[in-house]
């Protein structure tokens, strides 16, 4: 897949999970530490309804975009879903399963993208992301 394509399909899934009022995104750049993915989203909703219906949004854009999920789990319980589109999962909690599983603290090698610009955060990077990265 051409590096702009996956850009963009990045962008667009965290800007659908931001029109929705996602909480705290964190992209990772996961390429050098896995063989699974090259980049991890997580976010989180403050309800189970909400990370429904953060999921919905970016599965909604995504599919406009032209790219289909590989693989969805946890929807039906909403505390913490997972969607694989190979290159990059997405992963959607809800705010105190985040900090139990505490994913960024997992891949804490895994250098933080810089958000910056994103429709959603105001122009500013997400917290703790590496400019440039």
């Amino acid at each position: 897949m051409k590096e702009e394509t996956l850009d963009q399909h990045l962008r667009t899934a965290l800007e659908a999970a931001l029109a929705k009022k996602a909480e705290d995104p964190v992209a990772l750049d996961v390429s050098e530490v896995c063989s699974f993915a090259r980049t991890l989203i997580i976010c989180h909703g403050t309800s189970g309804r909400q990370v429904r219906t953060i999921t919905d949004a970016i599965r909604d854009a995504l599919r406009q975009a032209g790219k289909r999920p590989h693989h969805v789990e946890g929807e039906r319980g909403g505390e913490w879903v997972l969607m694989d589109y190979l290159d990059f999962v997405i992963h959607i909690f809800q705010e105190e399963k985040r900090r139990f599983f505490s994913l960024e603290r997992l891949w804490g090698d895994a250098p933080r993208l810089d958000l910056a610009g994103l429709q959603g955060l105001g122009g500013a990077a997400a917290p703790g992301a590496r400019a440039g990265s």
